[in-house]
């Protein structure tokens, strides 16, 4: 069930945050910053259009026909996307895969909350989270190389067969979890009455600010700045995305030791706060030498949040709320993903990259006050 869900999970965070990648290839053939920003930005806005949906669908139906549904029509819509010419088509390809994407997003977090207990969950999440930078992490090595050799719509074929993969898996492999006898006390809205999970929400959305700046324009940073090339550039932010695996891994082990997900992840917040003003008084002063270890620093930390709010939020919502605790959750996550390319694009345009990197520590440090007060086992 676990390797099932990442794998789902890693084609979704390939279709959805491996486009960006694409910057490099849709600048060269004339597309402004912005526009092309915009252009790859669409996967993220189909995937905030549908995740509370596909959140609700979990709830009522299971996992295993969600996760199958969604995956085939990312393959689906990867294969159209890269066989048409037409912009719009294109376009409309590239935001039904997107919503696709969303459907692995409560389901497969679902399957491992169901299948492990809660002194190993953690872990268990923690490994599950890493289909998000594993997919960052195949998209950076593979589709910059794929689209500088064969072209956009070649690259495009990459998260398309890994979606592929994943359909086949889970239509094969994955079995809903069980759950436990339903009375009416377990369907209470747990966002009635309580501000905890609205807060987990607030700081996860914060916390996304540092974590998209780095992904969508990293690369750039170091092609356009440093002089890197977009292999080479590639290569390193692959590298900073299996750190930020084993990040998350660490991260969900810490909060099984110590019986609290909401300590470590005030803690992350904190750090992501630190490395982030780090890089970007390094990046503006010029001392590359320096920057680029900040900025794979500040990689790794900034997605080490991710599991534990993931785990903390279906844990409190419980099992017959979780898939729309979860869908809201990522909504709000995804909203500043899709919204992060074109804004902070604009403003790189005008500014440079060293007021992006500032832009998203201050939105990070906005984050720390408002994680609650962490409860033990």
């Amino acid at each position: 069930m676990l390797a099932l869900g990442v794998l789902a999970q890693t084609s979704s965070a390939t279709f959805v945050h491996g486009t960006p990648f694409l910057l490099p290839a849709l600048t060269d053939r004339g597309d402004s910053l912005a526009a092309a920003g915009a252009l790859v930005a669409l996967p993220t806005v189909g995937l905030v259009c549908t995740l509370i949906a596909w959140g609700y669908v979990v709830d009522r139906i299971g996992e295993r026909i969600v996760l199958v549904a969604g995956t085939t029509l990312m393959f689906a819509a990867g294969v159209g996307a890269a066989l048409v010419e037409d912009p719009i088509a294109f376009g409309v390809l590239l935001f039904l895969g997107g919503v696709g994407a969303a459907s692995s997003n409560g389901a497969s977090g679902r399957v491992i909350v169901g299948w492990f207990p809660p002194d190993r969950r953690g872990l268990a999440m923690g490994i599950r989270q890493t289909a998000q930078p594993l997919g960052v992490g195949v998209g950076a090595l593979t589709i910059p190389w794929v689209a500088d050799r064969y072209g956009i719509a070649a690259a495009l074929l990459v998260p398309a067969l890994l979606a592929a993969a994943g359909a086949i898996g889970c239509l094969a492999g994955i079995v809903d979890p069980p759950r436990p006898p339903t009375k009416a006390a377990d369907r209470t809205n747990p966002y009635r009455g309580d501000s905890t999970l609205w807060r987990i929400h607030a700081v996860s959305i914060l916390l996304v600010f540092p974590q998209a700046t780095l992904w969508t324009f990293g690369l750039m940073w170091l092609h356009r700045d440093l002089g890197w090339s977009p292999v080479a550039a590639g290569v390193l932010m692959t590298v900073t995305q299996l750190l930020g695996a084993a990040g998350r891994i660490g991260a969900g082990a810490w909060s099984d030791r110590v019986g609290n997900r909401l300590g470590p992840l005030r803690q992350v917040a904190v750090a992501a706060v630190l490395s982030m003003v780090a890089l970007a008084v390094a990046a503006g002063t010029g001392w590359g030498w320096i920057a680029v270890p900040l900025m794979v620093a500040a990689s790794v930390i900034s997605v080490s949040d991710n599991g534990l709010a993931f785990t903390a939020v279906a844990e409190i919502a419980g099992p017959f709320w979780s898939g729309r605790g979860l869908g809201i959750q990522n909504t709000g996550q995804n909203l500043v993903l899709a919204a992060i390319p074109p804004a902070f694009g604009a403003l790189i345009s005008v500014s440079g990259y060293p007021t992006a990197f500032a832009f998203a520590a201050v939105a990070a440090m906005a984050a720390v006050p408002l994680v609650p007060r962490g409860t033990g086992r």
